[in-house]
């Protein structure tokens, strides 16, 4: 009889740590080196870089433009009247702010672009790595990217309970 609860006590120690252990299962990946090695992003790169150089030249253009007629103004202005040099300052404000203006909507659009195409790349990384984590029976995987978070969790949610405990 002693020796049949001793081997009870010890097949009871023996299995409690293993269930505890493996309630949940925590796995991480640096989806940041994931999505920058993506074939997809690469060219997305690429394409943005395009609109980028189309843009800087527009830009150089205007300006150099600008430079342009400010010093034809400059050069020219003890050969015109007051009235006639207040409307070339208004005109060279007026694409001075064009160009400032351009520069601002260039740069919302490239962001804009970009969020646009990298999001559907961002969810199928998302998707990809949601499956081979639940192929391989992990509850969480942890972004460990720097400022990362947690991509999946199938684990038990305690907002539910711990509503229930603050009483609301």
């Amino acid at each position: 009889m002693k020796y049949l609860s001793t081997l009870i006590v010890t097949l009871l120690l023996f299995f409690a740590p293993l269930n505890v252990t493996s309630q949940s299962k925590v796995a991480h990946i640096n989806t940041q080196l994931l999505i920058s090695e993506m074939p997809e992003v690469i060219s997305a790169q690429n394409e943005l870089k395009k609109l980028e150089d189309q843009y800087a030249k527009e830009m150089e253009t205007s300006v150099k433009e600008f430079q342009t007629k400010a010093q034809n103004y400059q050069g020219d202005a003890q050969n015109q009247t007051e009235l006639i040099n207040q409307q070339r300052q208004l005109e060279l404000q007026e694409m001075q702010q064009r160009i400032q203006d351009f520069r601002e909507t260039a740069a919302a659009e490239l962001q804009k672009r970009s969020a646009e195409m990298m999001r559907p790349l961002y969810d199928k990384a998302r998707v990809a790595i949601e499956k081979v984590a639940t192929a391989q029976g992990f509850d969480y995987v942890v972004d460990s990217s720097p400022g990362g978070s947690v991509i999946m969790a199938s684990g038990k949610d305690l907002i539910t309970d711990v509503k229930t405990e603050l009483g609301f």
